[in-house]
């Protein structure tokens, strides 16, 4: 395993110092603007905000990154996120953080294009498993431990927004001294929503109804452990239990998974994360009892979305894989922009309480669904069946080393040393500098 890590550790270490800052950037930005007296439905536009420049960062970046070449592109994005995460404590706004939020999540989206993408380049074909997995290790522990570092002082204060912008700036450190040859990023062929409901009914609505609740989750699950009482050192317990729960168990449900219809273990485990919904709800003015629905809630909500991808690639043909996983990809994107506008309005108008009963309805719909498909349909597989693969939602490049470790990889061109190559991939330089006589 080490000798296939070596020559990576760059992205990985890159990715893990950029996971640091995000994850204590997200967290971060719900408690200061719910410190700061944004309402409710504020605070959901705001998350709605950051996924909406996600999904508007899947048109834009890869154009940029194929100009720019991969070193320059996530130096680019790196450092753009660093000065926005700068800007919101510099200036309280709402409207003013709505834009920041917006090119947040057009910049992350292009990082995390640049990291997938590369890994899956980088990694031999046979190995491509186990360094999707570390990827996943690294994803995950970073996102939870980087809620830790609430614990240093206040988010009122300007400390927190320094150290997560500190990451990100660190981030592009061993990323930008790597010498990897730098891959070409390819256009995803695109796959209709009517085509994929007709192969996947219940991957399209649990793509979006997953994606809405885990929008909710993350854009204001900080915000409704603040209302219920807890202080920064327990949001950042009550967040990463939930982060690690999903994480041990995503092996053992996504097994439940690959041996019976794959609809029916997505009722078991939505129905899981819709009981931790509504433990959220019930324990919520009992401090310890929160962090353990969360571990609840967590440990099915994580993979719901894997199991939704593994039971869409049962039913495409090998040539619909990639357009097919892309399209539920959006789908899940729309549902994230979705979910923390409409759960601040519900928190707004209800309570508090309104945040985790949306998680409950939400899954508990999904599972409903799937459980009815999985009694009234044969589940008939296209061709040779999927199998669950560990995952979080992050760009196409994710899914394309997902789906390569399940149905062989596929090969990608690359750009030998420093060669780069213009927005239609004509090469403009060719010979590294270091070889070129001097001026004059």
């Amino acid at each position: 395993m080490i000798p296939i890590l070596l020559p990576i550790g760059a992205l990985l270490t890159g990715a893990g110092f950029l996971l640091l800052g995000v994850g204590l950037m997200n967290t971060l930005l719900a408690l200061r603007g719910s410190a700061e007296g944004f309402t409710d439905q504020t605070l959901g536009l705001l998350g709605s905000a950051y996924f909406a420049g996600f999904i508007l960062g899947t048109y834009i970046c890869p154009r940029l990154i194929r100009r720019m070449g991969h070193i320059r592109a996530f130096s680019f994005f790196a450092a753009g996120t660093a000065a926005f995460i700068l800007l919101h404590a510099l200036i309280i706004d709402p409207v003013f953080w709505f834009v920041l939020r917006v090119l947040t999540g057009v910049m992350l989206v292009g990082i995390y294009t640049v990291v997938e993408s590369w890994l899956n380049t980088q990694a031999p074909g046979e190995r491509r498993g186990q360094v999707f997995a570390v990827y996943m290790v690294v994803n995950l522990g970073a996102l939870a431990l980087a809620q830790q570092f609430l614990r240093l002082e206040s988010p009122l204060l300007f400390t927190l927004f320094a150290v997560s912008a500190i990451f990100l700036m660190l981030s592009i450190l061993p990323v930008a001294v790597t010498r990897l040859p730098q891959p070409l990023i390819t256009d995803t062929p695109a796959m209709s929503i009517k085509s994929l409901w007709r192969a996947a009914p219940v991957a399209v609505l649990g793509s979006l109804l997953a994606g809405t609740a885990m929008g909710g989750f993350w854009g204001l699950g900080a915000v409704y452990a603040a209302r219920m009482g807890m202080e920064a050192a327990q949001i950042a317990s009550f967040i990463s239990v939930a982060i690690i729960a999903g994480a041990v168990m995503q092996w053992p449900l996504g097994l439940l998974s690959d041996r019976i219809d794959r609809r029916l273990a997505l009722a078991i485990i939505a129905g899981i994360s819709a009981v931790g919904g509504l433990l959220m709800a019930i324990l919520g003015p009992f401090g310890s009892g929160l962090v353990f629905a969360a571990a609840i809630f967590g440990a099915g909500a994580f993979a719901v979305y894997p199991v939704i991808v593994a039971h869409l690639i049962d039913h495409l043909h090998q040539e619909e894989i990639l357009s097919g996983s892309a399209a539920l990809l959006l789908l899940n994107g729309i549902g994230s922009a979705i979910g923390p506008a409409l759960a601040g309005v519900l928190m707004g108008m209800i309570g508090a309480y309104a945040l985790p009963l949306l998680f409950a309805v939400l899954f508990a719909a999904c599972a409903g669904y799937a459980l009815v498909q999985s009694r009234n349909t044969k589940d008939e597989i296209v061709e040779e069946p999927g199998h669950f693969v560990p995952m979080v939602r992050t760009s196409t490049a994710m899914l394309e080393m997902a789906l390569d470790d399940q149905t062989g990889p596929t090969e990608y061109p690359t750009v030998e040393d420093e060669t780069l190559y213009t927005q239609d991939s004509a090469v403009v330089d060719a010979e590294p500098a270091e070889r070129r006589p001097a001026d004059g």
